[in-house]
């Protein structure tokens, strides 16, 4: 299953776009709370497949009729640049546990590269639903390796993978090698470089919100 936000005209083209704007996204205030804005918008997205029961709630006037959530799904994230977009699904799945994980690309001198996982730190995703959250789907690489050393540890019972921007190759390899995996993009882009940068993108991500890397 593939979700493509901007396949639909909603406000949040707008917050993809000064994302995307290189001289708006200078700004990285203004650059780290689009990101949060678009994770809470693909939160509220996934929140609609998520299973829920019955529940009466006692107002000051009365008893008031509802479905809520089942369960609460874990959130993940892969360190540093998914942070903002994380933040907004914590907003809304806001009694979620967390995982973190830090993973890094180890280029070789050909270009070639590899995800080297340092560490990752999360709950029991026994049985669980987890969403893990990351601002750019390149190759899908990093993603695919860090969802694998997942489910070797743990019975996931739904994965749900969300980006802001993924390009057409990424969304091939996870569909590859996480068939079960549901994906939830806000837009896909046709181009990477020959550095895996998505074209035409928004830069890297993690030096937008952050600052550059030494």
């Amino acid at each position: 299953m593939l979700f493509i936000l901007n396949k639909t005209n909603t406000i949040a083209n707008s917050f993809l776009a000064e994302m995307r704007d290189v001289n708006i996204q200078q700004d990285k205030q203004r650059f780290r709370h689009n990101q949060e804005k678009l994770g809470g918008i693909l939160a509220y997205e996934i929140s609609k497949t998520l299973k829920y029961t019955p529940a009466e709630i006692q107002t000051p006037l009365g008893i008031c009729a509802l479905n809520l959530p089942a369960d609460v799904p874990v959130l993940g994230t892969i360190l540093r640049a998914g942070l903002p977009f994380y933040q907004g699904f914590l907003n809304y799945f806001d009694q979620a546990e967390s995982a973190f994980i830090t993973a890094c690309r180890k280029v070789k001198r050909s270009g070639d590269f590899t995800i080297r996982i340092d560490h990752i730190s999360a709950p029991n995703l026994d049985g669980k639903t987890f969403i893990l959250c990351d601002t750019m789907l390149a190759t899908g690489q990093s993603i695919v390796d860090v969802c694998k050393e997942l489910m070797a540890s743990y019975k996931i019972a739904n994965l749900h993978i969300a980006a802001v921007i993924a390009s057409t190759e990424g969304i091939r390899h996870l569909r590859a090698n996480l068939p079960k995996a549901k994906i939830w993009v806000c837009a896909v882009d046709e181009e990477m470089t020959s550095k895996s940068y998505i074209v035409p993108g928004l830069g890297d991500a993690g030096d937008l919100a952050f600052g550059e890397k030494n």
